[in-house]
């Protein structure tokens, strides 16, 4: 068997999701399944080295994920021409930084979302790639979870009919760190750190939207602070300068509304921490990260309204659930497979550093309409 040995430098993984989805869950798990098929008799097998700026962290990391190779110079390991793929987790602030660094290298380039701070930049680093010919890639992962894999299927089928709108619920309350710890991060709550919910879920909601329903055309968005001050990491208490609540309608090109509620101040009474409800004219589904809820035009109960009684109908009973008609992978470690197999065998990546760029453009007008209280169109890239 013909094997494929790629190093890959792995920058900033020593967070919360370089560390659970990047490195544990997607490269230590390809390693361990004995690389990614590629071809008859062929397998791409990853060869990371653990890149960051603390020491200590890395060599806990390293101790944890069971690989060995790390080193605290970026500038250093981007010469090493062992390495042909630059991945990059960091904040969005020094990415961009980064991402430039490895190009000049040569090196094929991943990396985490949103891809920089403004949509120039975004794009510059795309252009960037393109002109030295190098493979390029953002993480787009919540194409591949079931539940909107799901959804994706039924809209392929048919079941919908014409879709009418999208309605999603994403969130769940962070702690303020003051009795319990924070779940996230304090730069997620300092504009000055480029932190910011709409910068970090509109990038998601615009490939969700683009791949799934359709172009979107035009975003109305307010932004809020709720949670004035939390506690960071060293136990100090800090002022917040950066949204974390967004409430966003978006006006697609096919004519569906879309509305997406996302928020780190609210609580969970729905079936999961995002879900998505499809509505049309011969049915209905509402998808969670895993599961997926039907209820077809047939199902649909005729309810009146009459507040001085209890309600009658238990709307629950009238839904099915989707069954298991195939197998799923962890959503980041089927795109890192993808993402590989477009390096070594040049097979399709359309979520490329162009695509990451629009999700960028969506999170600034997002923002510029929160500021102007107004609804702003999405022009071409």
């Amino acid at each position: 068997m013909k094997q494929h040995k790629i190093g890959i430098i792995m920058n900033g993984v020593t967070g919360r999701m370089g560390t659970n989805q990047h490195l544990l869950r997607s490269i230590a798990e390809i390693i361990k399944q004995g690389g990614v098929k590629c071809g008859q008799g062929e397998t791409i097998m990853p060869d990371p080295v653990l890149v960051g700026r603390d020491e200590a962290k890395l060599k806990k990391l390293c101790e944890l994920s069971g690989f060995s190779k790390m080193s605290t110079s970026l500038d250093e390991i981007l010469k090493d021409k062992g390495y042909s793929i630059y991945f990059d987790a960091q904040t969005t602030g020094i990415r961009a930084d980064s991402v430039k660094k490895a190009v000049a290298e040569g090196k094929h380039i991943y990396c985490e979302k949103p891809v920089a701070i403004n949509t120039g930049v975004a794009l510059e680093l795309y252009e960037l790639c393109r002109s030295a010919g190098l493979k390029n890639g953002v993480v787009q992962d919540k194409l591949w979870l079931p539940g909107i894999i799901k959804l994706k299927r039924l809209i392929e089928m048919g079941f919908f009919g014409r879709i009418l709108s999208v309605r999603g619920e994403f969130g769940y309350w962070v702690f303020e760190g003051e009795t319990i710890p924070a779940q996230r991060p304090s730069w997620n709550y300092r504009k000055e750190d480029d932190g910011g919910i709409i910068l970090d879920m509109l990038c998601h909601w615009r490939y969700v939207l683009d791949n799934i329903f359709g172009k979107v055309k035009a975003v109305s968005c307010l932004g809020a602070t709720h949670i004035d001050k939390r506690v960071d990491e060293k136990g100090k208490v800090y002022k917040c300068t950066a949204d974390d609540a967004a409430y966003a309608t978006f006006e697609l090109e096919n004519g569906i509304i879309a509305h997406f509620n996302s928020s780190w101040a609210v609580r969970v009474r729905r079936d999961d921490l995002l879900t998505l409800q499809v509505d049309g004219t011969e049915g209905s589904a509402v998808a969670g990260l895993r599961e997926c809820y039907i209820q077809h035009y047939g199902n649909t109960p005729k309810p009146v309204w009459n507040p001085d009684i209890p309600q009658p109908i238990n709307f629950y009973e009238g839904w099915s659930k989707v069954p298991e008609q195939e197998s799923y992978d962890n959503a980041f470690k089927a795109q890192w497979e993808l993402f590989l197999k477009h390096v070594v065998k040049d097979e399709p990546f359309p979520w490329n550093l162009y695509e990451g760029a629009k999700g960028v453009q969506l999170a600034e007008k997002g923002l510029e309409s929160w500021s102007k209280r107004c609804w702003v169109e999405i022009p071409e890239l």
